[in-house]
């Protein structure tokens, strides 16, 4: 028989058990168990410390994958872990052998919940992107009927309306065929994904340059936006690049939850951009509420 040469453990926990990894209760700052603790009994020598919830005795649950002898390479058999608790859970992998520092670990996890793949927080996305693609395409049936209706009073406005309301029905439809995917199979399908991110960036930029050239009057106190096109297109594709990375990292990369950095630098640019959006809205409709003041006096004078 070969000796252990050391050992690595995959810890499975809910987040709310996290204060049992480590020795915060024996009022340790260790991770790993050492000679003065295993000899107190308190934990086993080269382990780490785990304290075991006294309602579920088997949790935090560790699985323990040992080196033979010399051998540099060690194969961690399949295991499957029931859950029967809702919550937050985590999968750590630690050693507590100095002489495995560098240790690579390659393999892969799957999580299924009862009714499919996705996980907890985003399973309800599922129904809210069907029940949207539903309504936008109601409301485009209800648009287009007034669409034909009015023919001679449509402005180019209206067509730049009928752009969004198609951006918003492709983008729900396909965010569904997405989640619905990823539920069935636990992969997500790039192709589809790609799509989804692509048409949620546009039709985000696109409603909220729409907002903008119509709060600057524009098809309510003059005919066409004139000298604002320049900047109101700079200031919409900055927006819909900076929407477009935040998304396509969001959705098809790998952001730690605990990485609060990463986040803020991914989502500050989006919320600046959105920030000045807001106030080019307000003091642009202030504006125009001013003209149209103007204009109504004129008119009863």
């Amino acid at each position: 028989m070969q000796e252990n040469s050391g050992s690595v453990e995959a810890i499975i926990l809910d987040i709310k058990d996290r204060k049992r990894i480590g020795g915060a209760y024996l009022k340790s700052d260790m991770i790993c168990c050492t000679p003065q603790l295993a000899e107190e009994k308190a934990c086993k020598l080269s382990q780490v410390i785990i304290q075991r919830n006294l309602d579920n005795p088997e949790w935090p649950r560790s699985i323990t994958t040992s080196f033979a002898g010399r051998n540099q390479e060690a194969k961690m058999e399949s295991v499957t872990v029931r859950i029967d608790k809702t919550g937050m859970y985590y999968l750590y992998f630690m050693f507590c052998d100095p002489h495995l520092k560098g240790t690579i670990i390659k393999g892969r996890t799957m999580w299924r919940n009862p009714s499919g793949y996705l996980p907890g927080k985003m399973a309800p996305l599922m129904v809210v992107f069907g029940l949207m693609s539903l309504a936008y395409l109601v409301l485009g049936l209800i648009w287009f009927l007034k669409f034909v209706q009015h023919w001679n009073d449509v402005i180019q406005l209206h067509y730049h309306i009928t752009a969004d309301l198609a951006l918003g029905m492709c983008e729900s439809a396909l965010w569904y065929f997405e989640y619905s995917n990823l539920n069935s199979t636990g992969r997500r399908p790039m192709g589809i994904t790609m799509w989804a991110v692509t048409f949620t960036a546009v039709k985000n930029t696109l409603s909220r340059l729409l907002l903008l050239v119509v709060s600057m009057g524009y098809g309510v106190v003059r005919p066409n936006p004139g000298g604002i096109t320049s900047r109101v297109l700079l200031f919409g594709g900055a927006y819909l690049v900076a929407s477009e990375w935040y998304e396509l990292v969001e959705h098809l990369g790998n952001i730690n939850d605990f990485s609060g950095k990463t986040a803020l630098f991914l989502v500050l640019p989006v919320t600046l951009l959105d920030a000045c959006f807001i106030l080019w809205i307000f003091s642009s409709l202030s504006k125009t509420l001013e003209q149209l003041q103007v204009l109504v006096l004129c008119l009863l004078g």
